[in-house]
């Protein structure tokens, strides 16, 4: 006997992400929307962030350099694509600290290179963490 699914069921599906490879469970209704908005490639939150960053950058770019040819969503996915193929761990941990790390770096002012070399330094290290002794 064949059991219905109930009316307005959510089905869960794993997905995994087509830049970094990270496996996350969604509805297919979300997984839809995702893949409409880049090009049908599946991204996962991290990455479609990153995607998007990068989209804006290059469109305020080539706005102010009076470009008509703007950056599209493809073009941001197929760069953030290469950037992850380069940096491609077998760990996706390992790929989501990396990437907030870049993420952080770039939207932060205070980590560009003329402040740290002018010496504008708002925190400064008191224990080396390589000294410090952890218990459990």
């Amino acid at each position: 006997m064949e059991q219905a699914e109930p009316e307005g069921a959510t089905i869960i599906m794993v997905v995994k992400c087509d830049c970094c490879g990270l496996k996350e469970d969604c509805t297919e209704c979300y997984i839809n929307q995702v893949k409409s908005a880049f090009e049908g490639k599946w991204l996962c939150g991290l990455c479609s962030e990153a995607v998007r960053d990068e989209a804006s950058r290059r469109n305020r770019f080539n706005s102010d350099t009076a470009r008509a040819d703007c950056g599209s969503t493809e073009d941001a996915v197929q760069a953030h694509m290469s950037f992850c193929g380069k940096y491609r761990s077998n760990n996706p941990a390992i790929q989501v600290a990396d990437g907030m790390k870049q993420m952080l770096r770039r939207m932060s002012p205070s980590t560009s290179p003329t402040a740290a070399s002018k010496g504008d330094k708002k925190f400064a290290r008191s224990v080396s963490m390589s000294s410090a002794h952890y218990y459990c």
